[in-house]
Formats: C-alpha cells, structure tokens, sequence
C-alpha cells in the first residue's frame, strides 16, 4: 500500500502542476478500477483547486480481455455512442487525465495479436487525437504503481520499489516539487531553442540495426514539456518528461530502424522491433514478439505507416537513470530517444489552422493511431543534418552535444 499523504502529494502535483487545472474546468479521468485510490486523491485535489466536475471512467483489463476474444469481427474496435459523446464533452475547454500502468501487462499474451491490434477504439481515439492536435484541452498522462505492473518489471511483486522510482522520476522526492519542475522545464526548452537555431533540415539515426534518415519541414518547431491551449493555458502532458521533439515531413524517412527498448502497447509486449521506411512510408515490419500488434497498426489509415513525432533524450533523463524498462511507453519513451508513427502535431509546423487535407498536403501525418517506440542508446548516434548535407552531432554516447 502507498500511504494516503504520499497519493495526496502526487495528486496535487499531476493537477496544479500536469493539467493545470483551470477553476471552473471539468476534469475526466480515465483510469484502471486497480487505480481507484490515487485517482480518489486526484479528485479531492481537483476540487480543492476548484474543479467544477470529475468525471470517473475506470477500466477492468479482464473485462477488455473478454471482449477482444469474444465479439464478432465487425463489432471488434467500435466505440459505444456515449464514449464518444463524453470525449466530445471535453472540447469546450474540459481538462483530461489519463492513469496509466497496466494491473498485467502479460494478460493478453495468450490474445490473437491481429484482433488485439484491431480492438481499438478509433472513433474515440480520432476525437481524442484532434482534441489533442488543435490544442482543445489541458492533459496530462501520469503513471500509477500496481502489483501487476511491479512483477512485470521486477520479476516479482514489488510496489514499494515502483512507487520510489516513479517518485524520483516526477520529482516529488525534491524539497520543492513545483520549482523542480520549473528548472526541469526551462532546460528542456533551451535545448529546443539550441535546435530551432540550426534549422536543420534532416536527422540521421545511426546504430546496430540503424541507419534511418527523417526530413523536417523547413519551419519545423522543436518544442518540450510545456504545452498552451487555444485560450492560453499552460500545461505539461507527460508526467514524467524528459523529451525535446517536433514532427517530421511525413513524406521524407528513409531507411531502418531497430527499436532499443520493449514497446508495450494494446496489452502487448513487442520486442525486437524493426522498421524499414521508403519514400516516407513503413515498407517492412519485424519483431520477435507481438509483430501482428504492430503490423494491425501500420495498417489502420493512411498516415498510419507515416512519422508524426521524432523525439530526444539524452543519458540525463531520470527515467534512464534508474535503469529500469518499466515497459509502459509513459516512462520507456522518456528514457531514452525515439519516433512514433501516426499522427502529426500539427502546432509543432504552423499547421494547426490548416483542414486535416492541407495538413496532410504539406506532410503533417493524418492518422487515428500515434505509437511511440524507442531508438535511442549509448550505443546510438543522432546527427542533426543542414540543408548543405553537413552533419552536426546532436547525441553521442547519450551525452547531448549541442549548447543549451
């Protein structure tokens, strides 16, 4: 058990600080039922900081299990009308916290991983992700410890040594949490700024398995950990976070890539994943475990098989500090650098007032899906390339080179 006073803490950090949360603002939560007593410290602290409504959605992973072996074909996927209807409800200037931390991450091994790739809510998700993109809600995402989720990472039941590492990585072990973050997030953003100075036009991954070139827009914004709303509201989406990144040209990848950490996603654990790109597109997918997960993904729209995000850590990350795969893309991709197929940030290219069909014409990723998979590592250079062909080295040996 985590103690009441330690969940209180945390709680009021994710609201005042992750969402931001505006008085007057209804606040969604969607969380595992595993999840029920953090999430009973979240609401205490989004009334107190004057929350209008919190709205509770929990989720039974069991249940889902059932579902995704059970329901016919054609009914795999759908979304029930008042799901929708309730994301809908958050576009008028609504607060979203998502909770995550799988209760098993290995229930759904014995799962068909082509229907389990196809379970997906993406009605939901294409609402959730426009909300997203046109900047419509303040949100967050943070991580909850379960025993599940311990046993996964440490091959046993640990929930104590979980709970102390997700506190040291969202800083609440510093005397002053907030102000820990203020200093976190305004490095973060010189080294966006040190990348908005070069303008480069490409970034080249180069490693074991990797030699993987992505285009830029020419007026490719690098951004980091603090975003703002249409109407002005600051916030910071991932608690933790530890990125700088932008969205490429999805018409410009070329060549491959090896995955340097498990992706865990759709209750699958994907291992040995490798991606070759051409022409801007995923051409070939491998992995040595949960291949058809990925392959159902690429597979969902067109800009499913398109970059939307390319994103960097360097080694002084928390999260790869304490040398822990906690095999949940929140932390994983926060440990270290990566991409993500799917959907673009359109505010990240000065796209946010164009029509889905001109983002998409300018080479803004269109797609329902955005999964993060990691391609960073000692072992992995990042160059950052100019528009003469000259090749700057943004990380070696995890060690960022660039002033900032």
């Amino acid at each position: 058990m985590i103690a009441r006073d330690e969940l209180d803490a945390y709680a009021r950090l994710v609201v005042r600080v992750g969402v931001n949360l505006e008085p007057g603002q209804m606040l969604g939560v969607n969380a595992y039922v595993e999840h029920a007593p953090f999430v009973r410290a979240v609401t205490r602290a989004a009334y107190a900081a004057g929350a209008r409504y919190v709205d509770v959605l929990y989720s039974d992973e069991d249940v889902r299990k059932s579902l995704v072996e059970s329901v016919p074909d054609e009914l795999l996927g759908s979304t029930p009308p008042w799901m929708l209807e309730r994301r809908r409800a958050f576009a008028d200037r609504g607060a979203f916290l998502t909770v995550r931390g799988s209760p098993d991450p290995h229930l759904f091994d014995d799962v068909d991983n082509d229907r389990l790739g196809r379970s997906r809510r993406r009605e939901e998700d294409d609402v959730w992700l426009r909300q997203v993109t046109e900047r419509l809600v303040n949100w967050c995402i943070v991580g909850c410890p379960t025993e599940g989720w311990s046993r996964t990472i440490f091959g046993e039941t640990d929930l104590s040594r979980l709970w102390a590492a997700i506190r040291r990585v969202v800083r609440l072990d510093e005397p002053d949490p907030v102000a820990a973050w203020q200093k976190h997030v305004e490095r973060l953003e010189r080294r966006a700024a040190a990348l908005n100075e070069r303008r480069f036009d490409a970034i080249r991954y180069r490693g074991p398995s990797t030699d993987l070139t992505v285009g830029l827009h020419a007026g490719s914004i690098w951004s980091s950990a603090r975003k703002d709303t249409v109407w002005g509201r600051s916030f910071i989406p991932n608690l933790p976070t530890e990125e700088v990144f932008t969205t490429p040209d999805a018409r410009r990848a070329e060549g491959v890539v090896r995955s340097t950490r498990p992706l865990f996603t759709r209750g699958t654990i994907v291992e040995g994943l490798v991606v070759r790109f051409a022409g801007g597109r995923i051409e070939e997918v491998s992995a040595r475990t949960g291949e058809e997960v990925v392959r159902a993904q690429v597979a969902t729209d067109e800009g499913s098989r398109t970059l939307g995000e390319i994103a960097l850590v360097d080694g002084s990350s928390r999260v790869g500090q304490t040398g822990i795969t906690f095999y949940d893309t929140l932390f994983d991709e926060n440990a270290t650098s990566h991409i993500a197929y799917g959907q673009g940030l359109a505010s990240v290219v000065d796209a946010s007032e164009l029509s889905r069909e001109e983002q998409a014409a300018r080479g803004v990723s269109q797609s329902s899906i955005h999964t993060d998979f990691m391609v960073g590592g000692p072992e992995i250079e990042v160059d950052g390339v100019t528009a003469e062909g000259d090749a700057v080295p943004l990380l070696r040996g995890d060690v960022w080179q660039l002033d900032a």
